[in-house]
């Protein structure tokens, strides 16, 4: 029996940064779109010669924005992965777009390419709120671009939220996921921002004085639960921390990396994690179409690290413990040769007196409180 891959594909382009992105993205000209993507397929065909033994479950197309690139480079790669790789008959396959983006003719090239889910980047129905993150759409745009989208026949939409922006009013977060809800998407994904060192948002807000600006942390935490609660209501499930969907429309790429599943990572600065180690790709896009893949893929890979046993077990419970259900003992169990419980003692003991984990076998996971304080006990699991 062949071993479940999930692939990840990265496009770096976009139409312009937005202020508070840290992703690895940049602007550019329809020259090196195209000589980029060349350089992309000859990495997914040399590296393939390398994963015969797997199939693959997930593909995920990010960025950057793929969408600003032509429909056709898209095309190309979709079909270097189909010849190279064995992917599975209802593998998952997404693609990141952005509203204004993306019109009938390219979505309909992304379906017959084999992309069978879309997941747009929306953050908020608030023009203000999308121009003080530095959109360069608007609302109007989204729904123009959401219309498109199910013209084309798409029946797996997710729509990006970002809740805790500068300026924004818990009323106008509760307006912005009214908005959405109504739209009927099968997945949403509501994040708080997060103010990244490096961004433009950084030497913005990162002050004391830049602070007043965004909503305070009793706001914020009316969000979060305003989040879970509007959400439940109209029929979404909270399967991860940040992610909601109709029953039955779990990521299953986002599913496949918090339960540890090895994955590939192509295109400039992807994370990969196989055959027990972490490794990424060049970051610099000139030196990473210097490379002569074909005679040696070595200089494509930077940070190469083969996980302890240790740090297994650590990433297990901390990306796992996302999941509302949890870990499952039985799958630690067998997956290190060791019980959870007599590894983790203390901190489960510690935890589950404090209300802040339960156990229903075979799962472990965060109660609501725990969820709410998920970074605090998720610390407590990384082993001295």
């Amino acid at each position: 029996m062949r071993k479940q891959l999930e692939l990840y594909v990265h496009i770096p382009f976009c139409e312009k940064k937005c202020l508070y992105c840290d992703f690895l993205s940049f602007s550019a000209e329809e020259d090196l779109h195209k000589v980029y993507v060349d350089k992309l397929i000859e990495e997914i065909r040399v590296q393939a010669k390398n994963y015969s033994d797997y199939q693959i479950s997930s593909i995920f197309i990010g960025g950057g924005t793929p969408s600003v690139i032509k429909a056709v480079y898209i095309s190309n790669i979709m079909s270097a992965i189909y010849e190279a790789f064995i992917v599975e008959s209802l593998a998952e396959v997404t693609i990141e777009c952005n509203p204004g983006t993306v019109d009938i003719d390219k979505l309909l090239v992304y379906k017959q390419s084999g992309i069978n889910r879309i997941s747009v980047g929306l953050q908020s129905t608030v023009d203000k709120e999308l121009q003080h993150l530095g959109r360069v759409h608007t609302y109007a745009d989204f729904l123009y671009s959401y219309e498109k989208i199910r013209e084309s026949g798409y029946k797996n939409v997710n729509i990006d939220l970002m809740s805790a922006l500068p300026w924004q009013t818990l009323d106008s977060w509760k307006s912005t996921l009214k908005k959405v809800v109504m739209l009927k998407p099968e997945h949403i994904s509501a994040y708080s921002l997060i103010i990244e060192e490096g961004t433009e948002f950084s030497k913005i807000y990162g002050s004391p004085e830049g602070r007043k600006f965004l909503p305070t942390e009793e706001v914020e935490r009316s969000m979060y639960h305003s989040t879970i609660n509007i959400l439940k209501n109209y029929g979404y499930e909270r399967y991860e921390i940040s992610n909601y969907s109709k029953p039955g429309y779990e990521s299953k790429h986002n599913i496949g990396y918090w339960t540890g599943e090895e994955y590939l990572g192509f295109g400039i600065g992807a994370s990969s994690y196989v055959y027990g180690r972490r490794f990424n790709v060049e970051r610099d896009i000139k030196k990473y179409l210097a490379i002569d893949m074909k005679r040696d893929i070595m200089p494509l890979y930077q940070n190469i690290h083969e996980l302890s046993t240790k740090e297994k077990m650590e990433e297990f419970m901390f990306l796992g413990l996302r999941l509302i259900r949890g870990v499952s003992r039985h799958e630690f169990n067998e997956k290190f040769g060791v019980d959870m419980f007599e590894v983790y003692d203390r901190q489960i003991k510690r935890n589950i007196m404090l209300k802040l984990m339960e156990y229903n076998s075979p799962y472990l996971r965060l109660t609501d409180k725990g969820l709410d304080l998920s970074n605090m006990v998720m610390s407590d699991f990384l082993l001295d």
